[in-house]
């Protein structure tokens, strides 16, 4: 589908400048062709497609069940649907868990598509990130909630609402952005805490239930659409499809609140 489309694909510079006009920009989740077309089209200049397949997708209970395979094959579905949009990839959990594991299995995303790949961790993803990033592969390292660690961290809770807790976390960005990260996302922070990273770092910040103050927002497409199997929703997410009549006017409807700022409202926002 790409080859019938002339649009310049959207790059780490293109965010980069992005940030340092203040202009928000948007990324959304895709797990396979046609919806990553449909959220090409629509303006969101990245698509994620994320581990979180696993409960989206495969109907697992967490991220951990995804392997390199599947998120390799999810990834040549949507790399076939997207039009110009920058193809962030989500490392599985332990692919990246040695230098040559990370080397590798990023290789693999890369050459299947990917355009950036995303590792969780803070501090310790530091000597990985420098690997990956001088052998020309852009990392966005995740901080905050890490669903890959939900078994270390005991639950989906808010990081970082210790205030003795937040100058780490500050200085863990500065130190991954001092490392090579092109792109830091940080999930489930206090709106103060994501504001001053944001502020700190000179790379662009994408947000998801970080509050406002972040350069980009991300959401599961699922989550948009209303169609996600939880009980009870994050309170991070809104059903932009319950506003809208279709899937590409909630999509489209998703672009423009992130761009004018009324998504994320106070609602969706830990403090």
């Amino acid at each position: 589908m790409s080859s019938q489309n002339s649009k310049t694909l959207i790059t780490i510079n293109t965010l980069h400048k992005l940030k340092a006009t203040g202009e928000k920009f948007v990324c959304l989740t895709a797990y396979e062709a046609t919806l990553a077309n449909i959220i090409s089209k629509s303006g969101v200049e990245v698509i994620l497609v994320g581990d979180s397949l696993g409960m989206v997708i495969q109907g697992h209970e967490s991220t951990l069940p995804v392997t390199m395979e599947d998120l390799i094959y999810h990834l040549k579905n949507v790399s076939r649907g997207n039009i110009n949009s920058h193809l962030m990839a989500d490392m599985p959990f332990m692919s990246y868990a040695t230098e040559d594991a990370a080397l590798s299995n990023a290789t693999l995303l890369m050459q299947n598509g990917a355009h950036s790949v995303k590792l969780e961790g803070g501090r310790w993803i530091c000597d990985l990130t420098n690997t990956l990033s001088q052998r020309g592969i852009p990392v966005c390292a995740h901080m905050g909630l890490t669903p890959q660690s939900i078994n270390r961290i005991g639950g989906y809770f808010v990081q970082g609402r210790d205030p003795n807790k937040q100058d780490d976390m500050i200085s863990e960005a500065k130190d991954l952005e001092s490392a090579g990260a092109s792109i830091l996302l940080l999930e489930c922070v206090p709106d103060d805490l994501a504001q001053k990273i944001t502020q700190s770092l000179s790379i662009p910040v994408i947000g998801i239930g970080a509050g406002a103050s972040t350069d980009a927002q991300v959401m599961v497409i699922h989550d948009l659409l209303g169609i996600s199997c939880l009980e009870q929703p994050p309170k991070f997410i809104k059903n932009f499809l319950a506003e809208n009549d279709s899937v590409q006017t909630a999509i489209s409807a998703y672009v423009r609140a992130v761009k004018e700022q009324t998504f994320p409202a106070k609602e969706h926002t830990f403090f």
